[in-house]
């Protein structure tokens, strides 16, 4: 009995071990995603753009990135930049409304256009695919997510380009240069 124990403990530790390697080999675009209607997507329907991918919420003191987020997905998304928002009730359960208070939220307050994603969590234990794929060991920029309104600027092609600290203004100098910088590249 000892003897099957230990093999079903190695087998179940194996079988960890692969999960959390495939889960860090998942190319971005390929991560499973719900938009903010429930709906089954991912971030192939963003190929070819430029991502700032954050978590946000409504009711934490930099909610009011919610313009300068809104003003830049405005002046460079016909060049090809995609602001995707992700809510999240982690930090002081400052997210807690439903997709629906969400949406209207946004919508209402910030006049928010670019697409919204169901609310997820970025940090262990329960941490979204997405963000395993952002933040974990193997990731460009790892480390677990400080606070709502974290930033991750994703290339042309797939590839983390910056990290952004969540105090970090959307529309801060350094984060104007990378989206510039980024949807140069070809």
């Amino acid at each position: 009995m000892k003897r099957s124990l230990t093999a079903l403990f190695i087998q179940a530790a194996a079988e960890a071990a692969t999960t959390f390697t495939m889960i860090a080999a998942t190319p971005l675009q390929d991560v499973k995603l719900k938009d903010i209607d429930g709906k089954d997507t991912s971030l192939k329907a963003y190929s070819g753009k430029v991502l700032l991918v954050v978590n946000v919420a409504s009711q934490c003191g930099l909610t009011p990135q919610y313009k300068q987020l809104e003003a830049v997905y405005k002046k460079y998304k016909s060049q090809g930049l995609e602001v995707l928002g992700f809510p999240c009730n982690q930090f002081g359960a400052q997210e807690p409304g439903t997709a629906e208070e969400i949406k209207t939220f946004c919508s209402t307050k910030y006049s928010v256009s670019f697409p919204l994603f169901a609310k997820l969590n970025v940090n262990p234990p329960e941490q979204h695919p997405l963000y395993s794929v952002l933040t974990g060991k193997d990731a460009a920029f790892p480390g677990p997510i400080e606070w709502n309104f974290g930033k991750f600027l994703v290339g042309r092609d797939g590839k983390v380009l910056h990290r952004f600290s969540p105090r970090t203004q959307p529309d801060a100098a350094e984060v104007v240069a990378a989206i510039e910088s980024a949807l140069k590249a070809k």
